[in-house]
């Protein structure tokens, strides 16, 4: 089976990419922006090529033309659609940015399948499209209370690819994704790093949080589950939570780091950012029907992140 990844080098891209190689001849595209350290999509870039023989094409989704060509060129058989820009707080200070790369972007790559024929496409959602709604988060309640641009845009995706003549497509809508070559925004990161730095970490609404944070690891598995879903079915237009299925407390989460790094974290406690969501928690049972049982623990996840962020950057 032919399959291009869209966002390949990305954080789940870069890790998919990897499992998916064995029996399919698989190719990605990528825009390598900068909204995080273009380096570390540079070295996901080229284990992908050196060590697994997968190539990343530079393609802007914002490019139509380019983005025609390149798949005329790969013939996929299916389209795994992780490309977005990233970041529910940083979408509050550039939305046109999020507008742009996530609902005109994903516009062209639809009017691009419709062209080229490619009937099977399975992209990524969020578990933001559902905030406000009463916790655990299912699938088929109505969408919630949009809190932040990046929330919006996802949530226009699901409506575009529903609404849309690809035969059959999948929404995955993720819970907090983290594990190694994660992405430098995101929490897990961004503590390591400044409780290595000494520098304070920023523990919003005074560290009142609740996250259902899934391992990378996890999401490719149910990403895979769907794939061979797509694959023996057609005329389907379906809708899966990916997470872990528990609540970890923030504070929880960061005893994790410091036991991990074998250092105290400095704590600021702030209040709300008004892109967040105070709780999120995933109902998994559709996709667990479909065999779906996520392995990683909350502590062996942040073991595995830590130990890797530590190699990468040289930290004794």
């Amino acid at each position: 089976m032919k399959i291009v990844i869209t966002g390949c080098a990305g954080f789940i891209g870069f890790h998919l990419a990897q499992k998916l190689r064995a029996g399919n001849k698989v190719s990605g595209i990528d825009n390598f922006n900068s909204y995080y350290d273009v380096d570390l999509k540079r070295a996901r870039d080229k284990i992908l090529k050196h060590s697994f023989g997968i190539h990343v094409e530079s393609v802007d989704l914002r490019n139509k033309n380019q983005l025609i060509k390149r798949l005329a060129y790969c013939k996929p058989d299916i389209v795994i659609h992780l490309a977005a820009m990233a970041g529910v707080r940083h979408s509050m200070d550039d939305p046109e940015a999020y507008i742009e790369n996530n609902i005109v972007g994903t516009h062209n790559l639809i009017e691009a399948c419709d062209l080229l024929n490619i009937d099977k496409v399975v992209y990524a959602s969020t578990s933001c499209v559902m905030a406000g709604n009463p916790l655990p988060w299912k699938e088929d309640e109505k969408l919630g209370v949009a809190k932040n641009p990046y929330g919006y845009s996802k949530a226009t995706n699901e409506a575009q690819f529903i609404s849309s003549q690809i035969d059959s497509t999948i929404g995955l809508r993720f819970f907090t994704v983290y594990g190694p070559w994660g992405r430098p925004d995101m929490a897990l990161f961004d503590f390591t790093k400044s409780i290595i730095e000494e520098k304070p970490i920023k523990l919003f609404n005074n560290g009142d949080m609740v996250r259902d944070f899934t391992y990378v690891d996890d999401i490719v598995q149910g990403i895979k589950i769907v794939i061979d879903r797509i694959n023996e079915n057609s005329g389907i237009n379906e809708i899966y939570n990916i997470g872990y299925g528990q609540q970890v407390q923030l504070m929880d989460f960061v005893n994790h780091i410091e036991q991990n790094l074998d250092r105290k974290a400095i704590k600021e406690f702030v209040p709300m950012h008004p892109a967040d969501t105070h709780k999120t928690w995933s109902d998994t049972t559709k996709l667990r029907k479909l065999g779906y049982s996520p392995e990683t623990s909350i502590g062996k996840g942040v073991y595995e992140f830590v130990k890797w962020y530590k190699d990468y950057y040289h930290v004794n």
